[in-house]
């Protein structure tokens, strides 16, 4: 990340005051997706969940290919606009990806990593052709494309049978997002670095959270995180798929407020 002329100026929401945790989306969705953290920041703390470039009001910039780590310098740029020094990373599926950039790129900025829904490993070249395949179809055929790939998987069968109004919220937001956008974050998402090596040289507490149900990452690649970094605790959000915070918002409150109670005081200088 030596071309900060490459960084956009990302476009956040936040609430609360105090230490900052920063709240990275997932794919194709935007910062809408934490609403319910927001509206629930513990005392203390500084909510603040940006949307990631291209998604919700962030400019798309003119990188063909969003790379996670472009888009952890965008989130770096976006703390020095902001003066926060050091951050709790909270990263769900694609932001998980990019909090690990973030530990690998920028380490000294992270206090704290919650992992929710995501994985270590990169791509295998089947998933990187099925990426690329589905770019190539939301670029000739627009979003729905992705709505239909992917709106089932990303919900519980709970939340898919007894909360149809979540399951119109994520829908929403996944037709908000541009096809140029899903297409670079998806090419983006395929050439992904491996983070498995990664995972024991991260000394920051470390939270890894799944949803019970997550038929896209599944617990075991969250039993794997956990093994991996040192220290690191494991929850599972019962009755949730792939974005517990939006499918079990008050369990999944109680389970990041728990955790950022036991960091800590932070350093000031």
């Amino acid at each position: 990340m030596s071309e900060p002329d490459r960084r956009v100026a990302l476009e956040w929401r936040e609430s609360g005051r105090g230490e900052p945790v920063i709240f990275l989306h997932a794919f194709p969705l935007n910062s809408a997706m934490w609403g319910p953290q927001l509206a629930a920041t513990p005392t203390g703390w500084r909510a603040i969940a940006p949307d990631l470039r291209g998604f919700g009001a962030s400019p798309e910039g003119t990188a063909a290919v969003y790379t996670m780590e472009l888009m952890a310098g965008d989130v770096v740029g976006l703390m020095d606009r902001l003066e926060l020094g050091r951050a709790v990373i909270c990263g769900s599926s694609m932001g998980g990806y990019v909090a690990f950039e973030m530990w690998r790129l920028f380490p000294e900025r992270v206090r704290a990593l919650i992992l929710c829904d995501t994985r270590a490993g990169p791509d295998s070249p089947e998933a990187a052709r099925a990426r690329e395949r589905l770019a190539q179809s939301v670029e000739k055929e627009g979003n729905s494309v992705v709505v239909q790939a992917m709106l089932t998987r990303l919900v519980s069968t709970t939340t898919r049978y007894h909360h149809r109004g979540i399951v119109d919220t994520v829908k929403a937001m996944m037709e908000e997002t541009a096809p140029s956008t899903i297409a670079r974050a998806l090419r983006g998402m395929a050439v992904r670095r491996d983070s498995e090596s990664l995972l024991r040289t991260i000394t920051v507490p470390s939270l890894v959270v799944v949803g019970a149900e997550d038929a896209i990452t599944g617990r075991g690649q969250s039993e794997f995180l956990a093994r991996g970094v040192p220290g690191a605790r494991l929850a599972t959000i019962d009755e949730a798929g792939h974005v517990p915070s939006i499918e079990r918002p008050a369990e999944f409150d109680r389970v990041i407020a728990a955790f950022l109670a036991r960091l800590p005081q932070a350093a000031h200088a």
